[in-house]
């Protein structure tokens, strides 16, 4: 799954590496990574576009280990969900 590479990468702080992979993904899900790509990179303008794209909103105080956390958590939900409906 490249959404999961690509936290692999924001994990590892190699914004550029996840970069290549979410601005693939047109998803809310892509588009919530690619914001934090954005915002890791310190381009938080861009950032702020792609969390609007992706209906979430910006947290007041960034914490991208939080971000991360919480898209992590949301991926798995979804994963969850999906098996569950097979």
């Amino acid at each position: 799954m490249p959404l999961g590479t690509a936290l692999r990468h924001l994990r590892k702080g190699d914004w550029q590496g996840a970069h290549v992979l979410v601005q693939k993904d047109e998803s809310a899900l892509g588009c919530w990574a690619h914001g934090i790509v954005h915002a890791m990179e310190g381009d938080v303008d861009n950032a702020r576009y792609w969390y609007r794209r992706a209906r979430r909103a910006w947290p007041g105080r960034y914490d991208a280990p939080s971000e991360l956390a919480a898209l992590a958590e949301e991926c798995k939900a979804r994963q969850e969900t999906a098996k569950d409906d097979r």
